[in-house]
């Protein structure tokens, strides 16, 4: 049977689609926290398919992201729905991949097919593979960036600072910035009270070990952060062991510990 990998960040919206390519007699891959296929990618779909309807530019970022890497770079990419505007803009970029809407998405599975000459974005690639730390974290000329619970070597994680720009352990108020290393799930989630108070005054990074070391991942992360009124809406790797996400204040009312 044919195996679709399907990357969407909202579970039960991608339940929906799921149902549809499953009724379509396709085979379906899915975990909420997308980071997993990156972790096991060990054999590869006959297709993926990102839906676009939310977080654009992660789906941007992780097409190419799959197109850069030699085993799953043949693999068919099928885009459903989006902002028309920002699907152009993918377009451009990756001009042979299937972009359809979900009324044409059987369709449109049953061409897909593998691709021989696939288009890899080496321009792209070269330009978020060249951006510092400090760079993909927002960290701009004399930022204040409070660091919370910070490892040893976490100036080495981060790497060279703009101009004027300096370190507050602990998180100093007037911070525009803050990273917050976590390394411990209880307490992580026993600082989420907290943090959510730093989060509706400062943008707010959660940074963790790539791998689930820890006991812990970004669908956990995100799962418990958003059960405290906070909402995710940006990710980065600043360097090979750490990653993260950007965290804001959700605008909704009955959001636990407000």
């Amino acid at each position: 049977m044919t195996r679709v990998r399907v990357f969407h960040w909202k579970a039960q919206e991608a339940e929906a689609l799921i149902s549809e390519i499953k009724a379509a007699g396709y085979r379906v891959d899915y975990e909420e926290d997308f980071g997993s296929y990156w972790r096991e990618r060990k054999s590869q779909p006959d297709i993926f398919v990102i839906d676009l309807t939310r977080r654009p530019s992660h789906g941007r970022e992780v097409a190419i992201a799959l197109r850069g890497y030699k085993l799953s770079r043949g693999v068919p990419i099928v885009f459903v729905d989006g902002d028309p505007e920002k699907v152009e803009g993918i377009r451009k970029i990756l001009s042979d991949a299937v972009y359809t809407s979900r009324g044409k998405l059987a369709a449109s599975l049953r061409r897909a097919k593998p691709v021989s000459n696939p288009i890899v974005p080496a321009q792209m690639m070269e330009r978020y593979a060249g951006r510092t730390a400090a760079q993909k974290l927002g960290i701009g000329y004399e930022a204040r960036v409070g660091i919370m619970d910070p490892p040893a070597d976490y100036d080495r994680v981060i790497g060279v600072l703009p101009e004027g720009a300096s370190f507050e352990e602990g998180g100093a108020e007037g911070c525009k910035i803050t990273l917050w290393f976590v390394q411990d799930y209880a307490a992580f989630e026993a600082a989420l009270p907290k943090m959510r108070f730093m989060a509706a005054r400062s943008r707010l990074w959660i940074l963790w070990r790539k791998g689930k070391r820890d006991g812990l991942d970004g669908n956990m992360i995100r799962r418990a952060a958003a059960e405290f009124g906070l909402v995710d809406y940006k990710i980065c790797s600043p360097n090979e062991t750490w990653t993260g996400m950007a965290f804001a204040v959700k605008k909704a009312k009955g959001a636990r510990g407000i």
